[in-house]
């Protein structure tokens, strides 16, 4: 199980905390698009560091056309020496037309064609297959010498989509190397909603080798105090998760669909405070893990350890040899 950890994606401390958490024994950095471009970081990331692999975790697909995208990716993968992983994901349609003002079509079935496009570039820039991609949101079929990468010795970039609802996460299987799972999903949702669609989606393909994302929301600390004050944490976004509506599938598998409306309304209101309080102990304890370091890292490995092949883990209460102690022991499995 490879161990990621999630950073900011402020550029300012970058460049020096790469190499402190690559000696910790991290795999992975994940950065995330929300207040900065992902890309930026990494990019600086890659530049001091040797060995840990840079994630994108996620970047805005439809903010970007494949071909910008495609760049990206290839640029960064290129400068890194083959260390980057392209984390995908939608966001939601409301952002999509009024932050970006680009197009939103239909999800899962405008992602399939996103990713198709980008595999089909690649196919031109690694393996100098004529670029020739029509489809019904894209349209590639133009790529002079002049602008196709030289520097392709470090071959393509892998993708990862983020995925919740089975449509989506059948799209990850037929079309990308991995899946990573949102962090609002529970042990009995991954089973019995996730795992048939990804062995649905991976029917038609030809991949050998799928990577399984996902990092569960954890509560935990040095101190019982760090974990009452981190658990707290988790109630807030377990609530704030709650209330979007494309989140509801996974409350109504445990019979809790009422609580996406309740928990809407409220964040209609703003009454956020109110939110956290209808976060009871059993529905913190089925999306959250609560504990001692020890206790969360076997939980971990009970719930999830014969389903996942990547994940991430951070506590920064927790001494530095116990955290690099709590990663060597998930990097064993």
């Amino acid at each position: 199980m490879k161990v990621d950890v999630s950073y900011s994606s402020n550029m300012s401390n970058i460049s020096q905390d790469i190499k402190h958490l690559e000696a910790l024994g991290y795999q992975g950095i994940k950065i995330a698009e929300t207040d900065h471009d992902p890309f930026l970081p990494l990019t600086l990331a890659a530049e001091h560091s040797q060995n840990i692999q840079l994630i994108s975790s996620v970047a805005v697909a439809f903010a970007r056309n494949p071909m910008s995208m495609a760049h990206l990716a290839h640029d960064l993968n290129a400068f890194s020496k083959g260390r980057f992983i392209l984390g995908l994901g939608t966001q939601v349609k409301p952002h999509i037309e009024k932050r970006f003002a680009m197009p939103w079509h239909k999800g899962p079935r405008q992602m399939r064609e996103f990713i198709h496009a980008m595999q089909a570039i690649f196919d031109n820039w690694y393996d100098g297959i004529a670029l020739n991609f029509v489809g019904e949101y894209y349209r590639h079929t133009l790529m002079p010498k002049t602008f196709t990468p030289k520097n392709t010795e470090y071959g393509r970039p892998k993708i990862l989509l983020s995925a919740t609802g089975p449509l989506m996460t059948k799209v990850a299987a037929e079309t990308a190397d991995g899946i990573i799972m949102h962090p609002f999903s529970t042990e009995r949702y991954i089973r019995e909603v996730n795992l048939p669609a990804i062995n649905k989606g991976l029917e038609n393909s030809d991949k050998s080798d799928f990577v399984i994302d996902f990092a569960p929301l954890i509560a935990t600390g040095a101190t019982e105090q760090d974990i009452i004050k981190s658990t707290a944490a988790i109630r807030d976004r377990i609530a704030f998760y709650g209330s979007t509506p494309g989140y509801r599938p996974v409350l109504e598998l445990h019979g809790w669909g009422e609580l996406q409306t309740e928990l809407n309304q409220l964040m209609k209101q703003h009454r956020t405070d109110a939110m956290a309080n209808l976060i009871d102990e059993e529905i913190l304890n089925t999306f959250a893990i609560v504990g001692e370091p020890k206790y969360v890292v076997d939980e971990m490995l009970k719930r999830y350890g014969d389903i996942i092949n990547r994940t991430a883990f951070y506590a920064p209460t927790l001494a530095e040899d116990t955290l690099a102690d709590i990663i060597l022991r998930l990097n064993s499995q």
